[in-house]
Protein backbone atom coordinates (compact mmCIF):
# COMPACT_ATOMS: atom_id res chain seq x y z
CA UNK A 1 0.00 0.00 0.00
CA UNK A 2 2.83 2.02 0.60
CA UNK A 3 4.68 2.10 -2.82
CA UNK A 4 1.20 2.24 -4.41
CA UNK A 5 0.86 5.47 -2.37
CA UNK A 6 4.00 6.49 -3.65
CA UNK A 7 3.43 6.07 -7.12
CA UNK A 8 0.61 7.88 -7.21
CA UNK A 9 2.11 10.82 -5.24
CA UNK A 10 5.29 10.48 -8.11
CA UNK A 11 2.69 10.07 -10.92
CA UNK A 12 1.11 13.45 -9.94
CA UNK A 13 4.17 15.46 -9.65
CA UNK A 14 5.50 14.25 -12.70
CA UNK A 15 2.09 14.72 -14.69
CA UNK A 16 2.72 18.61 -13.21
CA UNK A 17 6.30 18.57 -14.54
CA UNK A 18 4.92 17.49 -18.13
CA UNK A 19 2.09 20.14 -18.15
CA UNK A 20 4.72 22.26 -17.57
CA UNK A 21 6.71 21.35 -20.70
CA UNK A 22 3.75 21.21 -23.12
CA UNK A 23 2.28 17.65 -22.56
CA UNK A 24 -0.77 18.70 -20.88
CA UNK A 25 -4.68 16.57 -20.95
CA UNK A 26 -2.83 13.76 -21.06
CA UNK A 27 -4.44 10.02 -20.24
CA UNK A 28 -3.01 7.63 -17.83
CA UNK A 29 0.32 7.97 -16.51
CA UNK A 30 2.47 4.48 -16.41
CA UNK A 31 5.50 5.55 -14.47
CA UNK A 32 8.48 3.44 -13.98
CA UNK A 33 6.43 0.43 -14.61
CA UNK A 34 8.37 -2.90 -14.13
CA UNK A 35 8.81 -5.55 -16.62
CA UNK A 36 5.47 -7.50 -15.20
CA UNK A 37 3.55 -4.74 -15.39
CA UNK A 38 3.87 -3.49 -18.61
CA UNK A 39 4.04 -6.89 -19.80
CA UNK A 40 0.54 -7.06 -18.96
CA UNK A 41 0.20 -3.58 -20.77
CA UNK A 42 1.41 -4.56 -23.85
CA UNK A 43 -0.63 -7.71 -23.90
CA UNK A 44 -4.56 -5.44 -23.11
CA UNK A 45 -3.22 -3.76 -25.37
CA UNK A 46 -2.14 -6.08 -28.00
CA UNK A 47 1.38 -4.64 -28.63
CA UNK A 48 2.92 -7.87 -29.15
CA UNK A 49 2.39 -11.77 -28.23
CA UNK A 50 4.52 -14.01 -26.12
CA UNK A 51 7.46 -16.82 -27.18
CA UNK A 52 7.63 -19.93 -25.45
CA UNK A 53 9.93 -19.12 -23.11
CA UNK A 54 8.31 -16.00 -21.62
CA UNK A 55 9.94 -13.56 -24.67
CA UNK A 56 7.80 -10.71 -26.14
CA UNK A 57 7.24 -10.71 -29.92
CA UNK A 58 6.92 -6.93 -31.13
CA UNK A 59 6.93 -6.01 -34.64
CA UNK A 60 7.70 -2.28 -35.68
CA UNK A 61 5.88 -2.04 -38.64
CA UNK A 62 6.96 -0.13 -41.27
CA UNK A 63 10.01 1.29 -40.27
CA UNK A 64 13.12 -2.26 -39.06
CA UNK A 65 15.62 -0.25 -39.36
CA UNK A 66 16.79 3.28 -38.63
CA UNK A 67 15.67 6.18 -40.86
CA UNK A 68 19.53 7.11 -41.36
CA UNK A 69 18.20 10.51 -43.75
CA UNK A 70 15.91 11.48 -41.05
CA UNK A 71 18.02 12.36 -38.18
CA UNK A 72 17.81 16.87 -37.54
CA UNK A 73 19.69 18.67 -35.41
CA UNK A 74 18.49 21.42 -34.03
CA UNK A 75 20.71 24.67 -34.91
CA UNK A 76 20.81 27.10 -32.01
CA UNK A 77 23.86 28.88 -30.19
CA UNK A 78 25.02 26.08 -27.66
CA UNK A 79 25.15 23.77 -30.96
CA UNK A 80 26.01 25.96 -33.58
CA UNK A 81 29.99 25.88 -33.08
CA UNK A 82 30.03 22.65 -32.00
CA UNK A 83 28.19 20.32 -34.34
CA UNK A 84 30.07 18.96 -37.65
CA UNK A 85 27.68 19.75 -40.03
CA UNK A 86 26.40 17.91 -42.79
CA UNK A 87 24.48 15.17 -44.13
CA UNK A 88 24.94 12.89 -41.10
CA UNK A 89 24.36 16.18 -38.73
CA UNK A 90 21.57 17.77 -40.47
CA UNK A 91 20.24 21.26 -39.24
CA UNK A 92 16.45 21.61 -38.21
CA UNK A 93 16.00 25.65 -37.36
CA UNK A 94 14.72 26.44 -33.67
CA UNK A 95 11.32 28.10 -35.31
CA UNK A 96 10.50 24.33 -37.38
CA UNK A 97 11.29 22.45 -34.14
CA UNK A 98 8.71 24.42 -32.08
CA UNK A 99 5.97 24.30 -34.57
CA UNK A 100 6.08 20.63 -35.15
CA UNK A 101 6.90 20.06 -30.99
CA UNK A 102 3.64 21.45 -30.68
CA UNK A 103 1.58 19.37 -33.04
CA UNK A 104 3.39 16.28 -31.45
CA UNK A 105 2.60 17.90 -28.09
CA UNK A 106 -1.25 18.17 -29.34
CA UNK A 107 -1.05 14.39 -30.91
CA UNK A 108 -0.46 13.09 -27.20
CA UNK A 109 -3.66 14.92 -25.29
CA UNK A 110 -5.81 12.08 -23.95
CA UNK A 111 -3.50 9.04 -24.99
CA UNK A 112 -1.45 7.66 -22.50
CA UNK A 113 2.35 7.99 -21.68
CA UNK A 114 4.39 5.31 -20.48
CA UNK A 115 7.41 6.93 -18.62
CA UNK A 116 10.55 5.66 -17.27
CA UNK A 117 13.20 7.49 -15.43
CA UNK A 118 16.52 6.18 -16.02
CA UNK A 119 20.29 6.51 -16.51
CA UNK A 120 23.02 6.65 -18.95
CA UNK A 121 26.50 6.05 -17.96
CA UNK A 122 27.85 3.61 -15.56
CA UNK A 123 30.49 5.99 -13.98
CA UNK A 124 28.32 8.04 -11.94
CA UNK A 125 30.85 10.73 -12.53
CA UNK A 126 29.59 11.19 -16.05
CA UNK A 127 25.75 9.69 -15.68
CA UNK A 128 23.29 11.34 -17.40
CA UNK A 129 19.47 11.41 -16.45
CA UNK A 130 17.25 10.93 -19.04
CA UNK A 131 13.35 10.30 -18.92
CA UNK A 132 11.65 8.21 -21.91
CA UNK A 133 8.33 8.86 -23.13
CA UNK A 134 6.93 6.73 -25.05
CA UNK A 135 3.03 5.86 -26.71
CA UNK A 136 3.57 2.16 -26.55
CA UNK A 137 4.25 0.28 -23.31
CA UNK A 138 7.12 -1.91 -25.52
CA UNK A 139 8.91 0.78 -26.15
CA UNK A 140 8.97 1.80 -22.58
CA UNK A 141 9.68 -1.73 -21.90
CA UNK A 142 12.59 -1.73 -24.15
CA UNK A 143 14.13 1.63 -22.18
CA UNK A 144 13.46 0.05 -19.41
CA UNK A 145 15.40 -2.77 -20.55
CA UNK A 146 18.37 -0.90 -22.23
CA UNK A 147 19.37 1.94 -20.47
CA UNK A 148 20.25 2.08 -16.30
CA UNK A 149 17.32 1.88 -14.08
CA UNK A 150 17.92 3.01 -10.49
CA UNK A 151 17.04 0.22 -8.18
CA UNK A 152 14.73 2.00 -5.80
CA UNK A 153 13.24 5.64 -5.88
CA UNK A 154 11.74 7.89 -2.96
CA UNK A 155 9.25 10.80 -3.72
CA UNK A 156 11.04 12.60 -5.46
CA UNK A 157 10.87 13.64 -9.35
CA UNK A 158 14.30 13.72 -11.41
CA UNK A 159 14.91 16.26 -13.18
CA UNK A 160 16.24 14.98 -16.62
CA UNK A 161 19.01 16.04 -18.34
CA UNK A 162 17.92 15.21 -21.19
CA UNK A 163 14.09 14.13 -22.39
CA UNK A 164 12.96 11.56 -25.24
CA UNK A 165 9.68 11.67 -26.32
CA UNK A 166 8.87 9.14 -28.66
CA UNK A 167 5.40 9.45 -30.86
CA UNK A 168 5.53 6.02 -33.23
CA UNK A 169 2.12 6.85 -34.41
CA UNK A 170 2.82 10.99 -35.04
CA UNK A 171 3.17 11.16 -38.29
CA UNK A 172 4.98 14.42 -40.47
CA UNK A 173 3.88 16.09 -43.30
CA UNK A 174 7.02 17.21 -44.60
CA UNK A 175 5.90 20.31 -46.92
CA UNK A 176 4.72 21.93 -42.76
CA UNK A 177 7.43 20.30 -40.65
CA UNK A 178 10.04 20.50 -42.75
CA UNK A 179 11.19 17.10 -42.76
CA UNK A 180 12.27 14.90 -45.56
CA UNK A 181 9.69 12.08 -44.95
CA UNK A 182 6.94 11.44 -42.24
CA UNK A 183 9.77 10.15 -39.99
CA UNK A 184 11.80 12.75 -37.84
CA UNK A 185 14.08 11.81 -35.30
CA UNK A 186 14.87 15.51 -33.91
CA UNK A 187 17.44 16.78 -31.34
CA UNK A 188 17.60 19.83 -29.23
CA UNK A 189 20.51 20.28 -27.34
CA UNK A 190 19.42 24.03 -26.47
CA UNK A 191 16.19 22.26 -25.08
CA UNK A 192 18.14 19.13 -23.90
CA UNK A 193 15.29 17.26 -25.50
CA UNK A 194 14.80 14.65 -28.67
CA UNK A 195 11.42 14.31 -30.37
CA UNK A 196 11.19 10.71 -32.72
CA UNK A 197 7.88 10.03 -34.48
CA UNK A 198 6.50 8.44 -37.09
CA UNK A 199 8.77 4.54 -36.92
CA UNK A 200 8.13 2.20 -34.45
CA UNK A 201 12.14 0.96 -34.81
CA UNK A 202 12.98 1.01 -30.73
CA UNK A 203 16.70 1.14 -32.15
CA UNK A 204 16.43 4.93 -32.76
CA UNK A 205 15.99 5.47 -28.89
CA UNK A 206 19.10 3.55 -28.26
CA UNK A 207 20.59 5.80 -30.60
CA UNK A 208 19.55 9.03 -30.38
CA UNK A 209 20.39 8.88 -26.40
CA UNK A 210 24.40 7.78 -27.80
CA UNK A 211 24.32 10.13 -30.09
CA UNK A 212 23.65 12.78 -26.98
CA UNK A 213 26.57 11.20 -25.74
CA UNK A 214 28.96 11.83 -28.37
CA UNK A 215 28.33 15.21 -27.98
CA UNK A 216 28.35 15.81 -24.00
CA UNK A 217 31.26 13.67 -23.42
CA UNK A 218 33.73 14.93 -24.89
CA UNK A 219 33.28 18.66 -23.37
CA UNK A 220 34.06 16.36 -20.19
CA UNK A 221 37.41 14.63 -21.50
CA UNK A 222 36.01 11.31 -22.36
CA UNK A 223 35.92 9.57 -25.60
CA UNK A 224 32.69 7.75 -26.62
CA UNK A 225 32.62 4.42 -28.14
CA UNK A 226 31.14 2.57 -30.40
CA UNK A 227 32.26 -0.47 -29.17
CA UNK A 228 31.71 -3.28 -26.73
CA UNK A 229 33.63 -4.33 -24.10
CA UNK A 230 34.39 -7.18 -21.80
CA UNK A 231 37.05 -7.89 -18.85
CA UNK A 232 38.98 -11.01 -18.04
CA UNK A 233 40.29 -12.92 -15.12
CA UNK A 234 43.01 -10.98 -14.71
CA UNK A 235 41.01 -7.86 -14.98
CA UNK A 236 42.66 -7.12 -18.49
CA UNK A 237 40.16 -5.27 -20.50
CA UNK A 238 39.16 -5.40 -24.37
CA UNK A 239 37.58 -3.22 -26.14
CA UNK A 240 35.60 -3.95 -29.93
CA UNK A 241 34.61 -1.34 -32.27
CA UNK A 242 32.53 -2.01 -35.57
CA UNK A 243 29.51 -0.86 -37.12
CA UNK A 244 25.90 -3.00 -36.27
CA UNK A 245 26.28 -6.81 -37.14
CA UNK A 246 30.47 -7.17 -37.39
CA UNK A 247 30.15 -9.05 -34.47
CA UNK A 248 31.02 -6.94 -31.17
CA UNK A 249 28.16 -8.45 -29.02
CA UNK A 250 28.99 -11.93 -30.17
CA UNK A 251 32.83 -11.46 -29.63
CA UNK A 252 32.48 -9.58 -26.52
CA UNK A 253 29.74 -12.41 -25.01
CA UNK A 254 32.60 -14.42 -24.04
CA UNK A 255 31.53 -17.56 -20.97
CA UNK A 256 35.73 -17.01 -20.04
CA UNK A 257 35.11 -12.94 -19.41
CA UNK A 258 33.19 -10.87 -18.49
CA UNK A 259 30.77 -8.59 -20.64
CA UNK A 260 31.14 -4.75 -19.36
CA UNK A 261 28.67 -4.01 -22.24
CA UNK A 262 27.71 -5.23 -25.96
CA UNK A 263 27.74 -1.45 -27.74
CA UNK A 264 28.19 1.92 -26.10
CA UNK A 265 31.16 2.65 -24.09
CA UNK A 266 33.23 6.04 -22.97
CA UNK A 267 36.76 5.99 -22.06
CA UNK A 268 38.00 8.44 -19.63
CA UNK A 269 40.91 8.81 -17.58
CA UNK A 270 40.42 6.20 -15.47
CA UNK A 271 39.09 3.22 -17.77
CA UNK A 272 36.36 2.21 -19.99
CA UNK A 273 32.47 1.96 -18.75
CA UNK A 274 29.16 1.34 -19.86
CA UNK A 275 26.74 4.10 -21.27
CA UNK A 276 23.63 1.39 -21.16
CA UNK A 277 22.34 -1.11 -19.13
CA UNK A 278 21.15 -4.06 -21.40
CA UNK A 279 21.87 -5.36 -24.79
CA UNK A 280 20.81 -4.78 -28.34
CA UNK A 281 21.79 -7.95 -30.34
CA UNK A 282 21.08 -8.86 -33.78
CA UNK A 283 19.68 -12.19 -34.26
CA UNK A 284 19.20 -13.55 -37.71
CA UNK A 285 20.56 -16.87 -38.21
CA UNK A 286 21.62 -17.14 -34.40
CA UNK A 287 22.45 -20.55 -33.36
CA UNK A 288 22.36 -22.37 -30.14
CA UNK A 289 25.71 -23.74 -31.01
CA UNK A 290 28.04 -20.51 -31.86
CA UNK A 291 26.13 -18.38 -29.09
CA UNK A 292 24.47 -20.17 -26.75
CA UNK A 293 24.04 -17.10 -24.68
CA UNK A 294 22.42 -15.43 -26.79
CA UNK A 295 20.46 -17.80 -27.83
CA UNK A 296 19.38 -18.20 -24.27
CA UNK A 297 18.39 -14.66 -24.04
CA UNK A 298 15.86 -14.80 -26.67
CA UNK A 299 13.94 -17.37 -24.92
CA UNK A 300 13.74 -15.53 -21.11
CA UNK A 301 10.89 -13.33 -20.02
CA UNK A 302 11.98 -9.50 -20.57
CA UNK A 303 13.31 -9.91 -23.61
CA UNK A 304 11.91 -7.76 -26.19
CA UNK A 305 12.03 -9.56 -29.84
CA UNK A 306 12.02 -7.21 -32.77
CA UNK A 307 10.26 -8.41 -35.81
CA UNK A 308 11.35 -11.93 -34.91
CA UNK A 309 9.33 -14.46 -36.98
CA UNK A 310 7.31 -16.44 -34.33
CA UNK A 311 4.74 -19.33 -35.42
CA UNK A 312 1.07 -18.37 -34.06
CA UNK A 313 0.09 -21.56 -32.60
CA UNK A 314 3.34 -23.02 -31.08
CA UNK A 315 4.79 -19.83 -29.91
CA UNK A 316 8.04 -20.92 -31.25
CA UNK A 317 10.26 -18.26 -32.84
CA UNK A 318 12.46 -19.01 -35.85
CA UNK A 319 15.50 -16.95 -36.22
CA UNK A 320 16.56 -17.88 -39.48
CA UNK A 321 13.66 -16.70 -40.96
CA UNK A 322 14.04 -13.48 -42.12
CA UNK A 323 11.05 -12.47 -43.99
CA UNK A 324 10.02 -9.07 -42.27
CA UNK A 325 13.39 -8.18 -41.92
CA UNK A 326 17.50 -9.21 -41.34
CA UNK A 327 17.53 -6.55 -38.67
CA UNK A 328 15.57 -8.94 -36.60
CA UNK A 329 16.33 -7.74 -33.03
CA UNK A 330 16.59 -9.28 -29.45
CA UNK A 331 16.45 -6.27 -26.22
CA UNK A 332 17.56 -7.68 -23.23
CA UNK A 333 18.99 -6.54 -19.40
CA UNK A 334 22.53 -7.35 -19.02
CA UNK A 335 21.82 -9.16 -15.73
CA UNK A 336 20.33 -11.47 -18.62
CA UNK A 337 23.85 -12.95 -19.34
CA UNK A 338 25.50 -15.16 -16.59
CA UNK A 339 28.74 -14.07 -16.65
CA UNK A 340 28.79 -9.64 -16.30
CA UNK A 341 30.64 -6.80 -14.75
CA UNK A 342 28.61 -5.72 -11.96
CA UNK A 343 29.25 -2.36 -12.04
CA UNK A 344 29.63 -2.19 -15.65
CA UNK A 345 33.19 -0.47 -15.40
CA UNK A 346 36.82 -1.74 -16.53
CA UNK A 347 40.11 -0.33 -16.16
CA UNK A 348 42.15 1.15 -19.28
CA UNK A 349 41.77 -1.42 -21.82
CA UNK A 350 44.98 -3.68 -22.77
CA UNK A 351 43.51 -4.42 -26.56
CA UNK A 352 41.43 -2.49 -28.93
CA UNK A 353 40.00 -4.55 -31.65
CA UNK A 354 38.76 -2.68 -34.75
CA UNK A 355 35.72 -4.83 -36.52
CA UNK A 356 35.56 -4.93 -40.09
CA UNK A 357 32.91 -7.18 -42.31
CA UNK A 358 34.66 -6.78 -45.46
CA UNK A 359 32.91 -7.41 -48.12
CA UNK A 360 35.61 -7.17 -51.20
CA UNK A 361 37.63 -10.28 -49.20
CA UNK A 362 40.75 -8.31 -49.22
CA UNK A 363 41.75 -7.71 -45.93
CA UNK A 364 43.25 -10.25 -44.16
CA UNK A 365 41.50 -12.02 -41.15
CA UNK A 366 44.36 -10.10 -38.43
CA UNK A 367 46.61 -7.45 -38.66
CA UNK A 368 48.56 -5.48 -35.69
CA UNK A 369 48.33 -1.60 -36.17
CA UNK A 370 50.73 0.89 -34.82
CA UNK A 371 48.72 3.92 -32.98
CA UNK A 372 49.28 6.25 -36.26
CA UNK A 373 47.49 3.19 -38.52
CA UNK A 374 44.78 2.94 -35.67
CA UNK A 375 44.17 6.46 -35.86
CA UNK A 376 43.61 6.07 -39.97
CA UNK A 377 41.53 2.85 -39.51
CA UNK A 378 39.43 4.43 -36.81
CA UNK A 379 38.37 7.58 -39.05
CA UNK A 380 38.39 5.42 -42.10
CA UNK A 381 35.79 3.27 -40.17
CA UNK A 382 35.75 0.53 -43.45
CA UNK A 383 33.08 -2.19 -43.28
CA UNK A 384 30.34 -3.69 -44.85
CA UNK A 385 26.61 -2.79 -44.14
CA UNK A 386 24.65 -5.45 -43.78
CA UNK A 387 21.25 -6.20 -44.62
CA UNK A 388 18.15 -4.52 -42.84
CA UNK A 389 20.34 -2.37 -40.58
CA UNK A 390 19.26 0.62 -42.51
CA UNK A 391 15.96 1.75 -44.29
CA UNK A 392 16.55 -0.26 -48.02
CA UNK A 393 19.45 -1.79 -48.05
CA UNK A 394 18.82 -5.60 -48.80
CA UNK A 395 22.96 -6.45 -49.32
CA UNK A 396 25.77 -6.18 -47.53
CA UNK A 397 27.67 -2.84 -48.79
CA UNK A 398 30.92 -1.71 -48.13
CA UNK A 399 31.17 1.80 -47.14
CA UNK A 400 33.15 3.53 -44.84
CA UNK A 401 31.79 5.03 -41.58
CA UNK A 402 34.46 7.27 -39.85
CA UNK A 403 34.95 6.14 -35.62
CA UNK A 404 32.88 3.09 -36.75
CA UNK A 405 29.91 5.47 -36.11
CA UNK A 406 29.42 7.83 -38.13
CA UNK A 407 26.03 8.32 -37.77
CA UNK A 408 26.11 9.14 -33.90
CA UNK A 409 29.01 11.25 -34.44
CA UNK A 410 28.21 14.88 -33.07
CA UNK A 411 31.85 16.26 -33.69
CA UNK A 412 34.71 16.73 -36.37
CA UNK A 413 35.40 13.32 -36.13
CA UNK A 414 39.15 13.87 -36.04
CA UNK A 415 38.61 15.18 -32.76
CA UNK A 416 37.48 11.68 -31.31
CA UNK A 417 40.67 10.41 -33.45
CA UNK A 418 42.92 12.22 -31.91
CA UNK A 419 41.24 11.39 -28.18
CA UNK A 420 41.83 8.24 -29.25
CA UNK A 421 45.38 8.52 -30.47
CA UNK A 422 46.14 10.48 -27.36
CA UNK A 423 44.46 7.25 -24.91
CA UNK A 424 46.75 5.25 -26.83
CA UNK A 425 49.88 6.65 -26.56
CA UNK A 426 48.98 7.06 -22.61
CA UNK A 427 47.36 3.50 -21.68
CA UNK A 428 50.07 1.29 -24.48
CA UNK A 429 47.32 -1.06 -25.61
CA UNK A 430 47.89 -2.90 -28.38
CA UNK A 431 44.88 -2.04 -31.47
CA UNK A 432 44.19 -4.77 -34.24
CA UNK A 433 42.08 -4.68 -37.01
CA UNK A 434 40.26 -8.30 -37.56
CA UNK A 435 38.15 -9.11 -40.41
CA UNK A 436 35.08 -10.64 -39.47
CA UNK A 437 34.08 -10.10 -43.14
CA UNK A 438 34.59 -12.15 -46.13
CA UNK A 439 37.54 -14.79 -47.72
CA UNK A 440 38.34 -16.23 -50.70
CA UNK A 441 36.35 -13.55 -52.72
CA UNK A 442 34.09 -11.16 -52.47
CA UNK A 443 30.31 -10.85 -51.23
CA UNK A 444 28.48 -13.60 -53.53
CA UNK A 445 31.78 -15.47 -54.40
CA UNK A 446 33.94 -16.10 -51.13
CA UNK A 447 32.77 -17.12 -47.94
CA UNK A 448 32.51 -15.19 -44.46
CA UNK A 449 34.90 -16.06 -41.88
CA UNK A 450 33.88 -18.71 -40.22
CA UNK A 451 33.19 -17.60 -36.68
CA UNK A 452 35.33 -20.12 -34.63
CA UNK A 453 38.32 -19.06 -36.61
CA UNK A 454 37.64 -15.37 -35.75
CA UNK A 455 37.12 -16.28 -31.80
CA UNK A 456 40.63 -18.12 -32.04
CA UNK A 457 42.13 -14.89 -33.13
CA UNK A 458 40.37 -12.87 -30.81
CA UNK A 459 41.37 -15.62 -28.02
CA UNK A 460 45.39 -15.58 -29.12
CA UNK A 461 44.97 -11.75 -29.25
CA UNK A 462 43.85 -11.56 -25.64
CA UNK A 463 46.05 -14.10 -24.41
CA UNK A 464 49.07 -11.80 -26.01
CA UNK A 465 50.40 -14.43 -28.00
CA UNK A 466 50.27 -12.36 -31.25
CA UNK A 467 51.93 -9.27 -30.03
CA UNK A 468 55.49 -10.37 -30.50
CA UNK A 469 54.94 -13.52 -33.39
CA UNK A 470 56.69 -13.31 -36.59
CA UNK A 471 54.74 -11.75 -38.74
CA UNK A 472 54.75 -10.50 -42.71
CA UNK A 473 53.42 -6.95 -44.32
CA UNK A 474 50.84 -6.43 -46.25
CA UNK A 475 51.76 -4.65 -49.53
CA UNK A 476 48.79 -3.05 -50.59
CA UNK A 477 47.66 -1.55 -46.96
CA UNK A 478 50.57 -1.34 -45.41
CA UNK A 479 49.75 -4.06 -42.30
CA UNK A 480 51.31 -5.88 -40.12
CA UNK A 481 50.01 -9.75 -40.46
CA UNK A 482 51.09 -12.63 -38.10
CA UNK A 483 52.57 -16.08 -40.39
CA UNK A 484 50.60 -17.94 -38.08
CA UNK A 485 47.84 -18.61 -35.68
CA UNK A 486 46.94 -21.68 -33.96
CA UNK A 487 43.20 -22.33 -34.81
CA UNK A 488 43.07 -20.63 -37.48
CA UNK A 489 43.47 -21.43 -41.57
CA UNK A 490 47.06 -20.32 -42.31
CA UNK A 491 46.49 -20.32 -46.16
CA UNK A 492 43.89 -17.11 -44.92
CA UNK A 493 46.67 -14.98 -43.15
CA UNK A 494 47.32 -14.68 -46.96
CA UNK A 495 44.03 -13.15 -48.41
CA UNK A 496 45.40 -13.46 -51.88
CA UNK A 497 45.84 -17.00 -51.42
CA UNK A 498 42.47 -17.98 -50.84
CA UNK A 499 40.77 -16.49 -54.26
CA UNK A 500 40.83 -18.92 -56.80
CA UNK A 501 42.48 -15.95 -59.64
CA UNK A 502 45.46 -13.78 -57.96
CA UNK A 503 44.83 -11.46 -60.37
CA UNK A 504 41.10 -10.93 -59.61
CA UNK A 505 42.08 -10.31 -56.17
CA UNK A 506 44.98 -7.76 -57.00
CA UNK A 507 42.40 -5.78 -59.29
CA UNK A 508 39.90 -5.72 -56.37
CA UNK A 509 42.62 -5.06 -53.49
CA UNK A 510 43.40 -1.88 -55.75
CA UNK A 511 39.66 -1.02 -56.25
CA UNK A 512 39.64 -1.00 -52.49
CA UNK A 513 43.28 0.93 -52.20
CA UNK A 514 41.51 3.54 -54.32
CA UNK A 515 38.42 3.88 -52.07
CA UNK A 516 40.46 4.44 -48.75
CA UNK A 517 42.16 7.03 -50.78
CA UNK A 518 39.72 8.88 -51.67
CA UNK A 519 37.58 8.39 -48.49
CA UNK A 520 40.34 9.44 -46.29
CA UNK A 521 40.64 13.25 -48.51
CA UNK A 522 38.33 14.24 -46.33
CA UNK A 523 40.39 14.06 -43.35
CA UNK A 524 43.66 14.73 -44.59
CA UNK A 525 44.18 18.28 -43.91
CA UNK A 526 43.95 17.95 -40.35
CA UNK A 527 45.39 14.86 -39.25
CA UNK A 528 49.97 14.82 -39.08
CA UNK A 529 51.53 13.63 -42.07
CA UNK A 530 52.24 10.07 -39.78
CA UNK A 531 48.59 9.19 -40.13
CA UNK A 532 48.10 10.75 -43.63
CA UNK A 533 51.13 7.57 -44.71
CA UNK A 534 49.20 4.79 -42.86
CA UNK A 535 46.77 4.54 -46.05
CA UNK A 536 47.39 2.07 -48.93
CA UNK A 537 49.80 2.24 -51.44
Amino acid sequence: MVETALREQRSETIRQALAEQGLVNVGNIHLDYSTPELLEQVIHRREGRLAVGGALVVATGLYTGRSANDKYIVEEPSSREQVAWGKGNRPFSPEQYERLRRRVMAFFQERDLFIQECRVGADPRYQQRIRVITQWAWQSMFARSLFIHPRTFNDTIQIPDYTLIVAPGFKALPEEDGTRSEVFIVLHPGRREIMIAGTGYAGEIKKSIFTVMNYLMPQQGVLPMHCSANIGVDNDCAIFFGLSGTGKTTLSTDPQRRMIGDDEHGWSDTGVFNFEGGCYAKVINLSAHAEPEIWGCTRRFGTVLENVVMDPVSRRVDLYDSQFTENTRAAYPLSSLTNIQADSMGGHPKHVIFLAADAFGILPPVAQLSNAQAMYHFLSGYTAKLAGTEVGLTTPQATFSACFGAPFMVLDPVHYANMLGQRLEETQARCWLVNTGWSGGPYGEGERMPISETRAIINRILANDLDSCPAQVDPVFGLRVPVTVPGVDRSRLNPRNTWQDPQAYDEKARLLAGQFKENFRQFSDRVPETVRACGPA
